[in-house]
């Protein structure tokens, strides 16, 4: 019955029928799943489901459940947090189902065939794996936020890696099975943390429910992690693995650029915003999240600004971004909390769209390196016009989605005197016009002239693009059907004249500086070079520590397995001299000597009866 079946239930049936159809059926059922999944959870909005009463105290409604060695499992609980993001996915599920509808069509007409790689060529036989596999990551990812238990979101987290995963390997390639591995090695690691996080919890305090765990959080001692507990900092920890944490981030960089360009739209939009709505409702207000989250807005852009590969520019744009959202929720405030869960709501459309314009320009090229593009906007006005759009979405332009959701972050900082916080902000702000305002749509479409003549891509893909880029403006222009849907209460107006003039002035002079630093030479040149990040950690270091280990331990294998083959030799060549041939227990004794033996042993038993 729509209004209470779970949204996961509708995606996972979906990508059976997906599975088992081709052709025409299959697009329909592709298109109509997510807005049947709209339809339904407009429907359980109607209920009487309720905002927030407090920062992690929400009125829900629990629409299924299942007892499990006594534990009541929560398989879809809902309140208005929960039902944003229900809302994102739905949305962001049908944008990328359009934008992959041409996949099993071939490579379109007009695209540079003989110029594109083998491994980039994306035919027929891993379309269907696409189109399944990204139906059953969105509905994981609808199950991971309806989840209102740990061991719910366990499973839902588990299914996360193990689906996304097969968007990387549907490349084909050498370097995108390898990065695959990888990707799920690392997800894996999270879920493990998050079991085992969960599981303590539930021995110390009897409830496994997916919720603040502010009892961890706020002892007697004054809160933050010194107090929290190591249950609760395992599931810090495993949620910030899929967050993207420093030290924790290079998944994004390296899987999303190895992916197909319709999978990494789909990677864009689940995996690390589910990781935000789980740290919004599980570890609001904890400050060290302010100082995680500044970082994380502050690092990529240094990276972002040296980057070649474009579509790994993104990645380190969308750890700049969840940065911001993050420390929203270590601000904690709801002013702060409800700018974090709009602003990862705006990331999913400006982003998704980036990844599509760059996934446009890789399905008709076979190249996103910025020293191999250039040019492209004398054959491809529509797909650099909508990237330009993405571009001023995320760049936080007025009347653009970014604008009136990153805002509220930072007057959050100001109003809660992190003064030191607004001011990295502000840097990282003039950093993302710069990487992904500026640089993207330049390199890609200006710039110096590749030579390359193609064409626009698919229709299927400019549609998607235009949704979004529809949505990016629509977000920016009517800011107030987006408030309507956050879940905490808040007075807040986007377009004061102090905001719009300090972002005017921002955004001016950072593409001033952007200019002169293009003219005068300073800026970076784009060369084919590989970067060292932390994922050096697991790339050379892991291996390194793996063989390492793996002789110490067969030394000491060999050195026990030595001796212990000693030791039983010995044994064996002692009981070889009693028990052999000619050994004294192989001797026959005269039954006298016996009954003496039997006798004495008697004796012995008696004694010890009567004085023990």
């Amino acid at each position: 019955m729509l209004g209470s079946a779970p949204p996961f239930v509708l995606f996972f049936l979906g990508a059976i029928v997906v599975a088992l159809t081709k052709g025409t059926l299959r697009k329909s059922v592709l298109l109509s799943v997510p807005l049947l999944g709209l339809v339904n959870l407009f429907m359980t909005a109607g209920a009487d489901v309720g905002a927030p009463s407090a920062i992690g105290e929400s009125v829900t409604h629990v629409y299924l459940t299942l007892e499990l060695l006594g534990y009541e499992l929560q398989l879809y609980r809902a309140d208005k947090l929960s039902l944003l993001f229900g809302y994102l996915f739905h949305i962001a599920a049908f944008l990328g189902f359009i934008y992959a509808l041409h996949l099993g069509d071939g490579i379109p007409d007009g695209s540079v065939a003989s110029e594109v790689e083998e491994e980039d060529v994306i035919g027929n036989s891993s379309a269907g794996m696409q189109h399944v596999s990204a139906m059953l990551y969105a509905g994981s990812a609808l199950g991971a936020v309806f989840a209102g238990d740990f061991i719910t979101l366990f499973v839902f987290w588990e299914l996360l890696a193990i689906t996304s995963a097969f968007l990387v390997w549907a490349r084909n390639s050498d370097q995108s099975y390898g990065t695959g591995f990888r990707y799920l090695i690392i997800h894996v690691v999270s879920g493990v943390l998050l079991l085992s996080g969960a599981m303590m919890l539930a021995h110390q305090t009897g409830s496994i429910e997916f919720g603040h765990v502010a009892g961890e959080l706020h002892g007697d001692e004054g809160g933050g992690l010194a107090a929290a507990g190591l249950p609760a900092l395992l599931l810090l920890i495993a949620f910030g693995i899929k967050a993207g944490f420093p030290l924790a981030h290079n998944w994004i960089t390296e899987a999303y650029p190895a992916s197909t360009p319709t999978g990494t739209v789909f990677l864009s939009a689940f995996t690390t915003k589910v990781a935000v709505y789980a740290l919004a409702r599980s570890f609001g207000g904890l400050d060290e999240l302010i100082w995680i989250g500044t970082a994380m807005t502050f690092f990529p852009i240094f990276y972002a600004v040296l980057e070649n590969d474009l579509r790994r520019v993104l990645g380190y744009s969308m750890v700049n971004q969840i940065g911001f959202m993050v420390a929203g929720i270590g601000i904690g405030s709801a002013l702060a909390m409800n700018g974090a869960v709009a602003h990862a709501f705006a990331d999913v459309i400006f982003k998704g769209l980036l990844f599509m314009s760059m996934g446009a320009v890789m399905t008709m090229t076979g190249r996103t390196k910025g020293t191999d593009l250039g040019g492209l906007y004398k054959t491809m006005p529509l797909t650099a016009t909508l990237c330009i759009v993405g571009a001023a979405a995320i760049s936080a332009f007025p009347l653009f989605s970014a604008f009136v959701t990153k805002s509220m972050i930072m007057v959050a900082a100001i109003e809660e005197h992190h003064y030191i916080v607004w001011l990295f902000m502000l840097f990282a702000s003039a950093g993302v016009l710069e990487h992904a305002g500026i640089k993207i749509p330049f390199f890609a479409f200006f710039a110096h002239d590749s030579g390359i003549r193609t064409k626009e891509p698919p229709k299927n893909m400019l549609t998607a693009m235009s949704l979004g880029a529809v949505l990016c403006v629509l977000i920016g222009v009517f800011p107030g059907v987006l408030y309507s849907l956050l879940p905490f209460e808040m007075d807040y107006h986007p377009y004061d004249t102090r905001h719009v003039l300090t972002q005017l002035q921002l955004l001016c002079f950072g593409a001033l500086g952007f200019i002169t630093l293009m003219k005068t030479g300073v800026y970076p040149d784009e060369k084919r070079a590989v970067h060292i990040d932390a994922e050096i950690l697991y790339r050379k270091l892991g291996p390194l520590v793996v063989t390492s280990v793996g002789e110490f331990v067969g030394r000491v294998d060999n050195t026990v397995r030595a001796k212990m083959v000693g030791l039983l030799g010995s044994a064996l060549a002692g009981l070889s001299r009693i028990h052999g041939q000619v050994g004294p227990l192989a001797r026959s004794w005269p039954s006298g000597n016996m009954v003496f033996w039997v006798s004495l042993s008697l004796a012995v038993y008696l004694l010890f009866y009567l004085f023990f």
